[in-house]
Formats: C-alpha cells, sequence, structure tokens
C-alpha cells in the first residue's frame, strides 16, 4: 500500500494526514502554526512525517494565500507574517523530508477532492467553489488544477459583480467576496443596524420578513448566480460544486442560487447546468492534497 501526506497549514492550527491510495485517513495530527516562524512550524510537520514507516510517494500541501504556486512560495497572507512572507515553503519542506511536495491553495485542493472522489467524479470540468468566511474557488480539468499563466488562475474573491459596491478588508469594492460570502452577508447586516452573529441570523431574519435582511440575502443569492453564469458562458463546466458555511449550512441557497443561474443563461444551456452542494467533509482539503500528490508520483 501507497501513502501520500497532506498539510493543511492554517494562520492559528496546522494539521497532517496520512492518507492511502483508497483515499481513506489512516492518521491524523494537529498542532498550533507559529505565525511568525516557518522554521518552527516546518520543523514539527518534518518530525511527524519522519515518524511514519510508510511506502509515501509525496506530499500534498495547502498554504494561506496568495501564493507564488509556480515557484512554491509563500507571497503576502495577512493571516501568517514575519519570515513566512517570500518563503520558499516547498523546497524547504522537501529538504527537511527528502521526499517531494507540491504547494497549492486550499480551494484548489478542495476542487480536486471533488473531481477525484466528490461530486464531479464523473464529470471532465469541475468548478469549486466554497462559499464561507471568504469566497474561493479552483477549477479543474480532467483531474488536474488549472493553475493558469503566473499561478493565479481562480484567484476570484475580487471580481467586480456592482460598481462602487459594497467592501470589507482588502476586497476592491463590489467583489463577489464583498457580496456573497458569509463575513459579507454578517457584515452588511450589522451596517443596516441588525443584531445578527453569522449569516445564517441573516437569513433567518429574512424568512422572517425583515425587508433590509431580504435584500443582503438575495444579493448574496442573485452576485453569485450572476457569477457562476459567467463561469457556464465562459468555460462551460460539467458541474459546479459549492462548500462552504454559506452553501452547506443554509437551507435552500444551493437550489435558490441553482435556479437563479438558469435564469441568467441561453435557453439550450438550462438542463446543462449543475450546481450541487460538497458530500465531503472538512477534510476535503486533506482528500485533495493527497490527489495531488498520487497524481504527482
Amino acid at each position: 500500500m501507497k501513502y501520500a501526506i497532506a498539510i493543511d497549514i492554517g494562520g492559528t492550527n496546522t494539521r497532517v494526514a496520512l492518507v492511502d491510495e483508497n483515499y481513506h485517513i489512516t492518521d491524523r495530527q494537529q498542532f498550533a502554526t507559529d505565525s511568525e516562524n516557518p522554521d518552527n512550524t516546518l520543523g514539527t510537520i518534518a518530525d511527524i512525517i519522519n515518524s511514519y514507516d510508510r511506502d509515501i510517494v509525496g506530499v500534498g500541501m495547502s498554504c494561506p494565500g496568495p501564493l507564488d504556486l509556480i515557484e512554491g512560495k509563500i507571497l503576502t497572507p495577512p493571516n501568517i507574517r514575519g519570515k513566512w512572507h517570500g518563503f520558499y515553503v516547498a523546497k524547504e519542506l522537501e529538504k527537511l523530508i527528502g521526499k517531494p511536495v507540491y504547494l497549492e491553495n486550499d480551494a484548489n485542493l478542495a476542487g480536486l477532492a471533488e473531481a477525484v472522489i466528490g461530486e464531479g467524479k464523473d464529470c471532465r470540468i469541475v468548478q469549486f467553489l466554497t462559499i464561507s468566511t471568504g469566497v474561493g474557488a479552483g477549477f479543474i480539468i480532467d483531474k488536474k488544477i488549472y493553475q493558469g499563466a503566473h499561478g493565479f488562475a481562480n484567484e476570484v474573491e475580487n471580481s467586480i459583480m456592482i460598481q462602487d459596491g459594497p467592501s470589507h478588508g482588502s476586497i476592491i469594492p463590489g467583489g463577489i467576496e464583498a457580496i456573497s460570502s458569509g463575513t459579507a452577508i454578517t457584515q452588511r447586516a450589522l451596517k443596516a443596524g441588525l443584531e445578527v452573529k453569522h449569516a445564517g441570523e441573516v437569513n433567518d431574519l429574512a424568512k422572517a420578513g425583515n425587508e433590509a435582511a431580504i435584500g443582503i440575502m438575495n444579493d448574496a443569492k442573485n452576485y453569485l448566480a450572476n457569477f457562476i453564469a459567467f463561469i457556464y458562458n465562459f468555460a462551460d463546466p460539467d458541474i459546479v460544486i459549492l462548500g462552504g458555511s454559506v452553501a452547506l449550512k443554509i437551507d435552500g441557497f444551493v437550489e435558490e442560487v441553482e435556479a437563479l443561474v438558469k435564469q441568467k443563461t441561453y435557453d439550450f444551456m438550462k438542463d446543462l447546468i449543475k450546481v450541487r452542494k460538497t458530500t465531503l467533509s472538512e477534510d476535503s482539503g486533506l482528500l485533495g492534497a493527497a490527489c495531488l500528490a498520487f497524481s504527482k508520483a
């Protein structure tokens, strides 16, 4: 039996998993990320990997973005800082473990897992979108991640949907993340004077007839549908798969978005449009990292 290592470096915690060739996670470990010094985090990762007495073919790794996927380098993510910025994380880990390491962003890896073992496993062209704290994306063609010319393909969060529209953090005003993400829904509700803690509560108020909440939720669904319709018109995927807390926890969200997408495309395309909810667990990123390592091997 061959194995792959899957790594998810987050701003708070790092996860390391041993995954067999049937995509079963046989061991997983988690520890706090040193958000200032990558050497400490990579040292712990290397100790875990070197403790496994298995035939390991390679390592798939996700890190907070933005990333230079061509060079395997971390650029300027806000939640890890200091020596992490400009750090060639893949090459440095390879030195410690003597095995190939492949860096990808988390949404690309989740998309790859969907295409290999998830809702898109019978499809050639799979678009994955996570609608959660932010909006992330991964585009998969024939079980391979499409990175683009410079490794920045599917960095969709700043795709402008409304001129001079809402914004938060570093998102350009009117970007899709500033309209349809859980953070955006919540922040827009707070600015409207609603007492809410998360997007689900905004949706509850909308269902109860609150006009401000209705407008915010309608925007989130409509502009996301506009964005997905554009993807269909431009790239013609077999399926669009939605993950993340907004898509998974708000009843009817995915179904309503699919119905809206069908209103925004040619009639002859309507029967081809499939917007589906992910059936993979929160481990989709780890499974995708394993998929990447096995595919490279």
